[in-house]
């Protein structure tokens, strides 16, 4: 009893060596560089959750799919279980180990038989007297939330990249359409300029300027369709399946767009970015762990006891107990011990740039994003109209064609410039919206459930 009032009292006046943990001092800034002025509304597209960004019902089961079976979502997940089980680990070294024995000797002797039972249990306290394994325990909680927050940013960049992969594949399948269509007009434009060959109102030159028309919508159909099988493997390879078919749901040009996308505050966005969050639970860890290495400095206080009983067939029972403390005092360790603490206090430091430049890049992602958002929607809107006007070009030289004015080099130029601006309108589109997946997963969406 003496022994563990005394365990008790040494415990109730231990300290804990080393800094206790402060947040850094952050100052973002006020306003995100290309957020548009006069928003200055606490919403923000991060907090939406994913399903409302991506309205598409098809991507939508393909995300959930995703989030079901992609590998590094469930490596993830494993990751969290190891650092639970690290935490109960280093948490249970703050307790007493206690453990028992039961022995049966029996042994023949001249003047009889000797039996021999024994009973014995020992148990072993290490006080935490300068809060060593408190702090190790505070760096593993602080591991085990990094862990928690790492997954967190898996599953955002995984939401982020099947969306964009499935844009991806939605653009390729407009530029197939596209290209059929105009290998379709193209080959009734080689028949018409085959006819007029035949009947002398045209030349062999025109015929062959229109065979490469033909042939260059052809090629870019073969190379689009691998380009399209392609972009299915990568996104069935995200679902964590096998390469195959993916469902389509609707078309790019129908994916809704917002018109002003809300930034949020800037000071929000160190609460809500998983990799922020994860930085700075990793820096806890490293500040704790300079605790750990300090305590390894002073003397470390130790009870051991044990007791039992033993009854002897010759005997009555007899009791054995044992109560030894002890005090272990490092004495020359070569520099050891203090090196130990330097490594610490340099690591800690470490993490703590490495918070710093997660911040950071974070606030650049985000000015990028916005930028990047509005400048593709503009440029898809100068794509538009240089469209429609090329467009509007090739009739007028068909129908110049057609009626004699013109060569059909003329036709070829305009066709060829036709053709590659409605290519890139479809890219435009595609940029568009890629923008506003970035934008999203910079903001620190994708992750909420």
């Amino acid at each position: 009893m003496r022994a563990f009032v005394l365990a008790c009292s040494l415990f109730l006046v231990s300290c804990t060596v080393g800094p206790n943990y402060r947040r850094p001092a952050i100052a973002p800034p006020a306003v995100y560089r290309g957020e548009i002025q006069g928003d200055s509304s606490p919403a923000s597209l991060g907090d939406e959750k994913w399903w409302t960004v991506f309205q598409d019902e098809t991507l939508q089961k393909l995300i959930h799919t995703a989030l079901a079976q992609n590998y590094d979502v469930r490596i993830a997940a494993t990751r969290i279980l190891q650092a639970q089980a690290r935490l109960g680990i280093t948490r249970a070294d703050q307790y007493p180990n206690v453990s028992g024995s039961l022995s049966f000797n029996a042994q023949r002797i001249p003047f009889g038989t000797f039996d021999a039972t024994q009973l014995q249990g020992a148990l072993s306290y290490d006080l935490d007297f300068w809060g060593r394994y408190r702090r190790a325990t505070e760096a593993a909680r602080a591991n085990l939330l990094a862990s928690e927050w790492n997954e967190r940013t898996v599953t955002s960049t995984l939401v982020s990249s099947v969306a964009a992969s499935y844009f991806q594949l939605r653009e390729l399948d407009l530029e197939l359409e596209i290209s059929e269509r105009t290998l379709a007009s193209r080959r009734q434009s080689l028949q018409l300029t085959e006819t007029l060959a035949n009947g002398g109102a045209t030349s062999l030159l025109d015929v062959k300027q229109a065979q490469q028309l033909v042939e260059t919508a052809a090629a870019a159909i073969s190379s689009l369709q691998l380009e399209i099988a392609q972009a299915e493997n990568a996104l069935t390879s995200l679902l964590g399946e096998y390469p195959a078919d993916v469902a389509r749901g609707k078309a790019l040009t129908d994916q809704p767009l917002p018109a002003v996308v809300p930034a949020g505050l800037p000071s929000r966005l160190l609460e809500r970015r998983p990799d922020i969050q994860a930085a700075e639970q990793t820096l806890i860890a490293s500040n704790a762990q300079i605790g750990v290495a300090r305590a390894q400095l002073f003397p470390d206080v130790s009870l051991t006891g044990s007791g039992g009983g033993a009854a002897i067939s010759l005997s009555r029972l007899t009791s054995i107990y044992t109560f030894t403390p002890a005090i272990t005092q490092p004495i020359f360790t070569a520099g050891r011990l203090r090196a130990n603490v330097r490594l610490s206090e340099a690591q800690q430091q470490q993490q703590l740039l490495t918070y710093q430049q997660t911040i950071q890049t974070a606030f650049r992602e985000v000015a990028d994003s916005l930028a990047g958002y509005q400048r593709n929607r503009e440029s898809r809107e100068h794509q538009e109209l240089l469209t429609a006007a090329a467009r509007d070009a090739s009739g007028l030289s068909d129908m110049r064609y057609r009626g004699g004015a013109t060569s059909y080099l003329e036709v070829l130029t305009s066709e060829t410039n036709l053709f590659a601006a409605e290519l890139n309108l479809a890219r435009g589109r595609l940029a568009e919206r890629l923008s506003l997946v970035q934008l999203y997963n910079s903001l620190g969406g994708g992750w909420q459930q």
